[in-house]
């Protein structure tokens, strides 16, 4: 069992930055896929991107795309999202996921951390 806790959320103005981390425990962190999500009120949440286990590949959604950042730490068995350039569109609960290396859905899901973004 995969225990993902993310961190790093908070309120920031238009335009400044934020990193998210998400640490994991419980499994071997090599063997998994991780990804981020978010879920804005009122609206379905949505997948921003994804990396692979070896860190090796790295997946965006169009919109975030020169925005956005994810990477991993192997040593620290952590996920990060930097995001840049935010704006208020951008508020919503993120989420950072794993998915097992060759699998199709995402198995562990972290609790989520808040991020707002004033105007």
């Amino acid at each position: 069992q995969v225990q993902l806790v993310e961190s790093g959320g908070g309120l920031v103005q238009t335009g400044g930055s934020l990193r998210l981390s998400c640490a994991a425990s419980g499994g071997i962190f090599s063997s998994y896929d991780m990804g981020w999500f978010r879920q804005a009120p009122g609206k379905e949440r949505e997948w921003i991107a994804a990396i692979s286990w070896s860190g090796g590949t790295t997946l965006y959604a169009d919109s975030e795309k020169g925005r956005f950042t994810i990477s991993r730490d192997s040593a620290k068995n952590t996920v990060y999202l930097q995001m840049n350039s935010l704006k208020p569109e951008d508020t919503a609960i993120y989420y950072c996921a794993a998915l097992a290396s060759g699998g199709s859905t995402w198995d562990y899901w972290g609790q989520g951390t808040q991020v707002t973004v004033s105007s």
